[in-house]
């Protein structure tokens, strides 16, 4: 198997500052075990890592960025997506 026919990974990497993973990079690799120690390498070279996750890319679902205005539209004349928009429920105290 040529490494051209390796599937595609996607590499995020929580660093030892950071709180969260941030996506780092991608890669092929034959498998998760291969992907990981690559990314391992490639993206963790300096200790700066504290957590590795390898993600296939055919599993990562994303927004169209064509569709960007009407996916991330502002909440604005939303008033319901607002807790004050409610009126509190008579009779119900944990409210």
């Amino acid at each position: 198997m040529s490494n051209q026919s390796w599937p595609m990974w996607e590499v995020f990497v929580r660093t030892s500052r950071g709180l969260s993973h941030v996506h780092a990079g991608s890669l092929h690799a034959a498998d998760a075990t291969m992907a990981l120690r690559n990314a391992r390498d490639l993206y963790t070279r300096r200790n700066e890592g504290t957590s590795v996750w390898v993600v296939p890319a055919e599993v990562v679902v994303s927004s169209d960025p064509d569709s960007k205005g009407g996916f991330f539209e502002s909440s604005q004349g939303k008033n319901y997506r607002h807790a004050t928009y409610y009126s509190k429920a008579e009779g119900v105290p944990h409210l």
